[in-house]
């Protein structure tokens, strides 16, 4: 049967055969023969129709009778061809003469039946067109793998091709892009116009060993100068392509960038785990959040991207490093086998010197626009917590404005850290699970009257052993640990019900960053409608906070509230990020002067200027000013001078619980 002839790569493929005979009687004999073999027959009486056929379809082979009527067999032959060159043509004669066998061969005719038909003489014909057609479609289907696979290759990888003495004959289109030269300017020259002075001649000269007289691939990284003068790097394949003697026809290279291959962490830590012993060093563009404010997203991805394919060419010696990981936000590592750095007979620090000092002189230019860039650097050595400790060394580094900072062991501090929060975060949730998070409330004095006009609410947590906690030991503690919108809860109940007990207004302190939070505003409108009567003895001290996003929903929020009769006080104003301009948009009926201003006024004539320009300012907008840290009376009469309206601190009572039967 067929399918026990044919080629099982090759067994779904129909063949089909067309046939050229006017005998119906012979058609019947042949039509029977090729059932067998389960082919597609189509048949023609005469040599038009044959070549009309041929014109709009295809076939794998025909079978002409010769003894057709007014055929001329050569000539019919001749025009077959002409249309269809690979097309397989079988002959069916009584006799084939030396003459006309002759000619079919010069034809290139394939095979040849005689009349009377046998199977046995059939079958054979057919077998030999059959391993032809599999053949034919083994190589067309290779070649056209082959030409698929050389694409994607193309593509993705920077390729050259050289003769015997080295010169050019091939370059692709992403050589021309990472050199600068087009085609026509590399095509019969050598590469020796990439060449960087930096890579030494005994590179060099061990590459053409390998390749030209072992006759075996060569692996390195090579330092290059593209036709701008950028310096960059590749990992290079060079392999020779042998003729079937054995003989070097010529070379080929196959070439990867260097300067950045992975931008995932999970590569770098991979790669951390492989090595025996590592050296990681952790490089962050300084004030990298900066960019992202002045320029878009887009930019500042070009920015990066680019920098990262500058990097290796910042450092002194670039060859034991082959790879930079992008980790986002402006910070990549590089990684190499520690021994292989002691081999540079480098002094890490001095290295790293060096590689500071180039990224400082460098400009970074793109669209026409320059980058001034400057680094900070962390490094680790080792093989257990080495990225961690690279990273809170990292960390330590920005904190404390050191540009290059020895990290090993970093990470020990930082759990230590880690553990003293968890332990804070602990204590915190004992205390809201036990209602152990209290108001102390601290009285706001007229400076005129000197009579308590007002009560500041103050967070306080009571441990477990029963000492009161200051909010500056756990609250932004708390913010981490997502407890602080539970403590805010709790402040607001029990301020609220604290209204029952004390006849002045209260003040009760949310940071912007609880005013955003829906949940929040939601709590804060049920309780301002369940003391619907005592709104106006409520004052909301606005805490600001740099990482607000919404200031549309905080401007809400204070339209709401005052529409209730409730006054907005800002805190802390005159430092951080208080400004002029917040006040109009905010329009608050109070101004609490920054405590730090207030308890240098004794000393300090600058401070003292700068509480006169609020207050002055204030007063021209009709707002009151509270002053905080009073400790004494010399700060109060001062104070009173300057024409503050009220006073808060020590100096009239510290915070207290408030004694609900007083």
């Amino acid at each position: 049967m067929f399918s026990s002839i044919i080629d099982k790569s090759h067994n779904q493929k129909i063949l089909k055969v067309l046939f050229l005979e006017d005998d119906d009687k012979i058609v019947s004999i042949v039509e029977d023969f090729l059932k067998a073999y389960f082919f597609k027959l189509t048949v023609s009486v005469n040599c038009i129709d044959v070549l009309e056929i041929l014109e709009k379809n295809f076939f794998d082979f025909i079978i002409i009778d010769a003894d057709v009527s007014g055929i001329n067999l050569i000539e019919q032959i001749t025009k077959i061809k002409e249309i269809d060159n690979e097309l397989s043509v079988v002959i069916i004669a009584k006799d084939i003469n030396s003459d006309l066998m002759k000619k079919c061969i010069q034809l290139s005719v394939d095979g040849y039946l005689l009349k009377p038909l046998e199977r046995e003489q059939f079958n054979l014909i057919i077998k030999k067109e059959i391993a032809y057609q599999n053949s034919k479609y083994r190589l067309e289907s290779n070649i056209n793998y082959l030409n698929q696979y050389v694409d994607v290759v193309d593509k993705s990888t920077i390729i050259s091709k050289t003769d015997i003495d080295g010169k050019i004959t091939y370059v692709n289109e992403n050589f021309c892009k990472i050199t600068g030269y087009s085609k026509d300017e590399l095509l019969g020259i050598t590469h020796r116009i990439l060449r960087h002075k930096d890579n030494p001649d005994i590179l060099y000269k061990e590459m053409w060993d390998t390749i030209k007289t072992q006759k075996k691939e060569w692996h390195g990284i090579l330092k290059n100068i593209s036709k701008s003068g950028k310096v960059y790097y590749i990992k290079s394949t060079i392999k020779p392509i042998l003729d079937l003697e054995g003989n070097i026809s010529e070379f080929v290279a196959f070439r990867d960038s260097v300067n950045v291959v992975l931008d995932d962490k999970k590569h770098l830590l991979s790669k951390i785990e492989s090595n025996k012993l590592s050296l990681l060093i952790l490089v962050q563009i300084e004030e990298f959040d900066m960019l992202e404010k002045f320029y878009n997203i887009v930019k500042v991805d070009q920015v990066e991207k680019t920098f990262a394919s500058n990097l290796l060419a910042y450092l002194p010696d670039n060859y034991i490093f082959e790879e930079v990981y992008a980790l986002g936000d402006g910070r990549y590592a590089l990684l190499c086998d520690y021994y292989a750095f002691e081999k540079l007979k480098f002094n890490i620090n001095q290295y790293l010197e060096i590689f500071v000092k180039n990224v400082t002189e460098s400009v970074l230019e793109i669209d026409g626009i320059e980058y001034d860039l400057n680094v900070i650097l962390s490094y680790s050595c080792g093989k257990y917590s080495l990225y961690e400790d690279a990273k809170a060394g990292l960390e330590e580094a920005i904190e404390k404005n050191k540009v290059i900072n020895y990290s090993n062991d970093s990470s020990i501090k930082i759990n230590r850290e880690a553990k003293k929060n968890f332990e804070i975060i602990k204590m915190v949730k004992i205390a809201l699970d036990n209602y152990k998070i209290v108001s102390y409330f601290q009285p706001i004095i007229n400076n005129k009257t000197r009579e308590i006009e007002k009560y500041e609410s103050l967070v306080r947590l009571i441990n477990e052993e029963g000492e009161v906690i200051s909010p500056y030991e756990f609250l932004n503690i708390s913010k981490k640990g997502n407890y602080y919108n539970k403590i805010t809860s709790r402040v607001l109940e029990n301020s609220f019900k604290m209204l029952e007990f004390v006849n002045t207004k209260l003040s009760i302190n949310l940071s912007a960053l609880d005013i955003e939070k829906e949940q929040t505003r939601k709590e804060i409108f049920s309780l301002l409608d369940e003391y619907k009567e005592q709104n106006n003895r409520i004052v909301f001290e606005l805490l600001e906070d740099e990482n607000v996003k919404d200031f549309r929903s905080i401007k809400l929020f204070i339209k709401r509230v005052k529409k209730r009769g409730v006054m907005i006080a800002i805190d802390d104003f005159g430092a951080g990020y208080s400004n002029f301009e917040r006040l109009l948009d905010f329009e608050p009926d109070i101004l609490k002067i920054d405590g730090s201003l207030v308890k240098n006024i004794e000393k300090d004539a600058f401070s003292r200027n700068i509480i006169e320009t609020i207050v002055t300012f204030a007063k021209k907008q009709k707002i009151l000013t509270i002053a905080e840290y009073v400790e004494n009376e010399t700060i109060f009469n001062l104070l009173n001078e300057i024409g503050v309206d009220y006073s808060q601190g020590y100096y009239f009572g510290k915070p207290e619980a408030f004694e609900r039967e007083k």
